[in-house]
């Protein structure tokens, strides 16, 4: 199993989970994260004061998928997160030793 972590620009949510429900994805968790990349953050203007914003809001969204389907998880992620502009975001892939689902102590994929 794998666990996919995209951090994605807020206003692209929708299209990306509509992208990973269309793929069979059955479950997620999205968490509104503040970060920064090579963009450094940005300036603002705020009532003729110039400042700095230094952490920019994303969203983190978390999927844990059976190994074979990484590849089109993270495509459908990419097609529908891109806007070809600075912070799109990043996509991290990990392993996933052992997932149990709690209410019906199911195990491994069968708890995803």
């Amino acid at each position: 199993m794998k666990k996919v972590e995209a951090t994605i620009k807020a206003f692209r949510l929708e299209a990306v989970r509509a992208a990973l429900v269309r793929l069979g994805v059955t479950g997620m968790t999205v968490s509104e994260v503040r970060g920064f990349g090579r963009q450094k953050g940005h300036t603002e203007h705020f009532r003729g004061t110039e400042y700095s914003v230094d952490l920019l809001p994303k969203v983190k969204v978390e999927v844990l998928i059976p190994k074979g389907d990484v590849g089109d998880v993270i495509d459908a992620i990419t097609r529908a997160a891109r806007t070809n502009q600075i912070g799109d975001g990043k996509i991290y892939v990990s392993h996933v030793s052992e997932v149990l689902r709690i209410r019906t102590g199911e195990r491994g994929e069968a708890a995803l």
